[in-house]
């Protein structure tokens, strides 16, 4: 069962990482042609801002959970460290259990918030804004089932120094 659960961490892991850099390449194409239709033609169309920031939102929310798991968010791991074993595994079980407690507020709170503004349009796009709101119940919601799947274990430490 353990490795079944690594198993679905680790392809969720590569999935939204790869999906997060697709919207991050199309955000980078977007923004390309509306800085040379800027120099070329002295303009952008509308549309082209609103896309590059629903991207690069959907983008970051996509990656959060992946980044998560591989310790990559910013925090203060000198308590886990410092602790006695039997007080630092309490410390990671309660920093586990709030993670995973404000990711799945989150989602829930995000997707009501979501679809109680489908009836308004975007300006530059002229879509639902529910669309583009949905990245937030989406990421908050991956975040939660990849913080859930990883358990409450210590989170690998970015060091200052990669040597």
């Amino acid at each position: 069962m353990n490795w079944l659960r690594l198993q679905t961490l680790s392809w969720l892991q590569r999935t939204t990482l790869l999906l997060a850099s697709a919207l991050l390449l199309s955000n980078i194409l977007i923004i390309l042609y509306a800085v040379t239709l800027r120099y070329l033609v002295g303009g952008a169309p509308i549309w082209t801002d609103e896309a590059a920031r629903f991207l690069i939102i959907g983008c970051t929310l996509l990656a959060a959970g992946a980044v998560w798991v591989e310790g990559g968010h910013m925090r203060i791991a000198l308590l886990e460290t410092r602790l006695p074993k039997r007080l630092s595994q309490l410390l990671i079980t309660y920093q586990w259990l709030l993670t995973l407690g404000i990711a799945v507020c989150a989602a829930v709170f995000s997707y009501r918030y979501a679809l109680s503004v489908g009836m308004f349009k975007t300006p530059g796009l002229g879509i639902s804004r529910t669309w583009p709101l949905l990245s937030m119940p989406i990421g908050f919601g991956l975040l939660a089932v990849q913080v859930l799947l990883h358990g409450p274990k210590r989170l690998p430490v970015m060091s200052e120094n990669p040597e």
